[in-house]
């Protein structure tokens, strides 16, 4: 029962970075309709600049995150305005080309940024601890201070997200966009500056994330942007335009790769090394045979 509970907690801190990443995916898709792949590059970008911050030029861990964060959406929405902008009218299938092109350039240049060698963060949590539950021999349930603060961290910035989207007038601009943008523009709202406000949003929430997947103690290299595919699987499962589906679907598959990684090795050793890595794609392709538009996403009919 203690290793468990101790695997669940895991996958919750786990997962919900993973909702956080699916959340940056579905602020721009209901903005644009387009699954930005960019992302991945976005992530890695800053984790750099939180490393330059924290650990080259010492200041405060939080403080360059922020600063992070606020460079990666400065970023997003330059690369929207030069690659995105100009696609608007051309089928989603060619932008979704564009963005996977984006992301080899974002990738290439983190590459150039890392210049080949690990990096820190300085995170505040590293690998300490607290036993929550005392054996007789050992601690019988675990919980990781990292994986606790991404949990609260991650729980904050969406609660504050979901009231501005819902509470402020430009949030509320941006929920009218993204459900009908000819409507949008008949209301007077610019919708130019919803889409590049989208990519800022969905671009500081993917420098958060690469942010709390390196805060485990670990060292951070370039090619670490493809973690940021692992949210995929969250967001399809949960829906690809729904921000509750995405937060549901993270949970869910940081769960199921924590109790992957936990018992498959014991129980299943003839699966292979990694295999936890699989076990989100799985449950998303069982569900999306159940469910095609995943658990909450937005049915297409179509009349003829």
């Amino acid at each position: 029962m203690g290793t468990l509970t101790t695997a669940i907690l895991a996958g919750l801190g786990d997962g919900a970075v993973y909702a956080l990443i699916a959340v940056s995916f579905v602020i721009i898709f209901r903005a644009t309709g387009v699954l930005n792949f960019a992302q991945p590059g976005l992530l890695i970008l800053g984790t750099f600049f939180t490393s330059v911050l924290a650990v080259d030029q010492g200041l405060p861990f939080w403080v360059a995150v922020a600063l992070a964060m606020l460079i990666v959406a400065v970023i997003s929405m330059g690369v929207e305005r030069a690659a995105i902008r100009p696609m608007i009218g051309r089928p989603v299938f060619s932008t979704a080309l564009v963005t996977v092109g984006l992301f080899i350039m974002l990738l290439i240049l983190a590459f150039r940024l890392f210049a080949a060698r690990a990096r820190t963060i300085n995170d505040p949590w590293q690998l300490d601890q607290w036993c929550l539950v005392q054996g007789e021999a050992r601690c019988s349930i675990v919980l990781y201070q990292h994986h606790a603060g991404k949990i609260v961290v991650v729980a904050l910035v969406l609660a504050v997200l979901g009231l501005w989207l819902s509470r402020s007038r430009v949030g509320l601009a941006m929920r009218a966009t993204s459900l009908d943008q000819e409507a949008a523009l008949a209301q007077g709202i610019n919708v130019g500056r919803m889409f590049s406000l989208s990519w800022a949003i969905g671009g500081a929430l993917a420098a958060l994330g690469g942010v709390l997947l390196a805060a485990n103690g670990s060292v951070v290299q370039a090619n670490d942007a493809l973690f940021a595919l692992v949210a995929l699987p969250a967001l399809i499962l949960g829906g690809i335009d729904s921000l509750r589906g995405a937060l549901v679907g993270g949970l869910v598959m940081g769960i199921v790769s924590a109790l992957a990684r936990t018992y498959q090795p014991v129980h299943a050793p003839w699966l292979g090394p990694n295999f936890e890595n699989v076990a989100p794609y799985l449950v998303m392709i069982l569900v999306l045979l159940i469910r095609p538009y995943g658990l909450f996403g937005t049915k297409e009919v179509q009349r003829v």
